[in-house]
């Protein structure tokens, strides 16, 4: 248990714990909004900011936050321009900006490749004391968020129209939504890996989903899904020398899996 007392350890289990909490919140509305993609194309596109900070010197957190909330917005205006095509503005802004992040590591010569491996596969070595309290903000924001916008959200996710009716600022919700959804991933980035990041925030709502039939039951079993999936994801890379974003992936996977068998065999039960 000697990995309890080194300090960047310390921080990562902070850092799931906090993840833990916002994932399943962002994640069940992404799912329900048919939005799940949009999570994967922030994710590949923050590499772009990444790249950027890189190239200029500037912290790639900083420019990684800043790209991916100009990219929110945008994601939201071709959302609405291609509304029958929505898939249409996640190939590109997904090819787009990967395109924009290897020109920028191009251009940067080759000198950041080291760098952006930890945020393409993450690291719980690089977890700053900084992005602990940037994730414990953000975790209070979203939480401070949620209990207030629950409704109108709930409202928004299931029928447009009818939020639009009920005079919601339906656009502006949204936009607000993308924008922090895509800060969200710019900032566990690192810690899970832009190629991953997508199914730490999607799978444990998807798991939860199969267990429980409320919308407040969903976030609270994802709650613990995500608890669970984290620390032993954290626990198994630290052990095997694992990138942390995959090894907790797969534990998802593998508890997604265990829940439709029991799911299958609890039917098979029932109608014996």
């Amino acid at each position: 248990m000697e990995m309890f007392f080194y300090g960047f350890m310390q921080r990562a289990f902070q850092a799931s714990f906090l993840i833990s909490l916002i994932a399943p919140i962002l994640g069940l509305f992404l799912i329900l909004r048919r939005q799940s993609l949009m999570a994967d194309t922030l994710s590949h596109v923050s590499l772009a900011g990444v790249a950027l900070g890189m190239l200029i010197g500037v912290n790639p957190t900083v420019t990684n936050i800043l790209v991916v909330v100009a990219i929110a917005i945008l994601l939201e205006y071709l959302r609405l321009i291609y509304r029958s095509y929505s898939e249409i503005s996640i190939a590109i802004l997904m090819s787009g900006g990967m395109a924009v992040a290897l020109v920028l590591m191009g251009l940067n010569g080759g000198g950041a490749t080291l760098t952006v491996d930890q945020f393409l596969f993450g690291s719980i070595v690089t977890i700053s004391q900084e992005q602990v309290w940037m994730l414990l903000a953000l975790t209070i924001i979203i939480g401070i968020l949620y209990s207030i916008f629950r409704k109108p959200m709930y409202i928004l996710t299931f029928d447009e129209d009818t939020a639009f009716t009920a005079g919601l600022p339906i656009k502006l919700m949204s936009i607000l939504f993308n924008v922090l959804t895509g800060v969200t991933i710019a900032v566990i980035m690192p810690i899970v890996g832009a190629l991953l990041v997508s199914a730490i925030l999607i799978l444990p709502a998807a798991i939860s989903m199969r267990l429980s039939k409320s919308f407040t039951g969903v976030i609270l079993i994802g709650i613990v899904i995500a608890v669970f999936g984290m620390i032993t994801g954290l626990i198994s890379s630290y052990q095997y020398g694992t990138p942390p974003g995959a090894t907790i992936t797969l534990i998802f996977i593998g508890v997604f899996v265990v829940t439709l068998v029991f799911e299958k065999f609890k039917v098979k039960k029932k109608s014996i």
